[in-house]
């Protein structure tokens, strides 16, 4: 288990942070709405809606998991 998120993040490391984490929540926003806002995509099916919201949280989840990861030589 690596331990390097532990240490004092520099301000521009923190501010992509910030951004990262509001892109997560854009991006589940927008696949909450495809799932359940039956107006969203009108010409879609429902199992369509659901495939492509799914697939929205599939990205959204591995782009926070990438946030969180940092290298050792990263600032």
């Amino acid at each position: 288990m690596s331990f390097y998120n532990r240490e004092q993040k520099s301000p521009a490391r923190r501010f992509l942070l910030i951004l990262g984490v509001l892109g997560f929540v854009c991006v589940m926003t927008l696949a909450g709405m495809v799932i359940f806002w039956d107006a969203m995509l009108p010409n879609f099916s429902k199992m369509q809606r659901i495939g492509f919201g799914a697939i929205l949280v599939i990205y959204g989840i591995l782009r926070f998991s990438r946030l969180l990861k940092k290298r050792p030589d990263e600032i």
